[in-house]
């Protein structure tokens, strides 16, 4: 009897070390892990949500994505402090950001897997921010029909400094360097290479005669920049690289140019943007095992295959739009000092606009 007994208890002892073993992936032995919800605040492209959305098909969880511009997202989690109702801020995370002290107490500390592998100037810096991809902050966007009725040769556009032409007076689209994050860094790297130095006088100087140049017009909301010039609405869009590459796709497949991409001869600047967890996030756990995942070899991977630049330079995009570095003018941006004037930039950015439409 005694021999039946223990018999039947290592049975069940191995039964159950069995069921244990079955929430990983098949063969690996791996800890179950996801299930649940999350939510996540973006002022990301569709391209890079449809990557994320990658996450949670993996891991069975209901991700739900609630998107804005930065500044709006940035403002709903400081209403929503004391009882959080976002996980994840997946996107405009800067460094002016990362370092703003109206910013930072909204946010876990949390350092994601595999951070100390990535390149050191894209590492997390402040114990907050996890950078997932570099994003083109100098893109230029030409609608060609549009472009070449005012009497201009498409093939001669390549720099800042042919956003001057008096033809393009008024049909440039921007958005608000005080209120977009893409904006604001379009604002900054033409401070940091439009002058004899970087954000020098002179710098300014070209600024404001651009400023003047937009005759008042600037965007409230990224898409609608480069959408509005895919459409023809406008001749030229400041914008970004990533959603600009994905309507290069668009028209690839369509056969026909409509919009040309164009990195200014001056110099393009790339940001490490960046993901952070909202403090007190309702599904913590979750929200840490995303951070993990967008660096990881398989969200990286993801990413690439999106039209932004991954940040481990080791995994290429997959598409044979983006351009590569070695034909790009690649410039580096002061990250400090930018983020440490980011108020007062702003500040003059807007008079020198609103003196300019009067």
């Amino acid at each position: 009897m005694k021999k039946l007994f223990k018999l039947l208890m290592i049975a069940l002892i191995a039964c159950c070390l069995f069921a244990c073993g079955k929430g990983g992936n098949e063969g690996g032995g791996e800890e179950t892990v996801g299930g649940g919800s999350l939510v996540i605040y973006s002022p990301n492209s569709d391209a890079l949500v449809e990557a994320a959305e990658k996450f949670g098909e993996k891991y069975g969880i209901d991700v739900q994505f609630i998107s804005a511009k930065t500044g709006e997202c940035l403002e709903r989690i400081a209403a929503e402090k004391d009882n959080p109702q976002g996980d994840v801020m997946y996107g405009g995370m800067n460094y002016a950001n990362s370092f703003n002290p109206d910013y930072v107490p909204l946010f876990e500390p949390y350092v994601a897997k595999g951070d100390e592998n990535l390149p050191e100037a894209y590492q997390n810096f402040n114990g907050i921010t996890t950078h997932y991809c570099l994003d083109g902050s100098a893109a230029l966007l030409v609608n060609v029909a549009e472009y070449e009725k005012l009497g201009l040769n498409i093939d001669d556009f390549d720099s800042y400094a042919d956003l001057l032409q008096p033809e393009l007076f008024g049909k440039i689209a921007m958005g608000d360097p005080a209120s977009s994050s893409s904006a604001w860094a379009e604002l900054t790297n033409m401070l940091l290479v439009m002058g004899d130095e970087p954000y020098d006088e002179k710098a300014w100087e070209w600024v404001n005669t651009f400023a003047q140049n937009l005759n008042g017009v600037i965007i409230d909301g990224s898409s609608a920049i480069y959408k509005g010039t895919f459409e023809g609405e406008y001749v030229v869009g400041v914008s970004y690289e990533d959603p600009c590459v994905g309507l290069l796709v668009d028209q690839a497949a369509l056969g026909e140019e409509i919009v040309r991409l164009v990195y200014p001869s001056e110099g393009a600047v790339w940001l490490p943007a960046g993901a952070a967890i909202i403090k007190n996030a309702p599904n913590m756990e979750n929200a840490k095992l995303f951070m993990d995942w967008l660096i990881s070899d398989e969200g990286q991977n993801e990413i690439a295959k999106t039209t932004a630049r991954p940040v481990n330079p080791s995994i290429p995009n997959t598409s044979d739009l983006m351009i590569p570095f070695s034909k790009i003018n690649v410039v580096y941006e002061d990250m400090e000092l930018c983020g440490t004037h980011k108020k007062e930039w702003q500040a003059r950015w807007t008079d020198m606009f609103n003196a300019a439409k009067q």
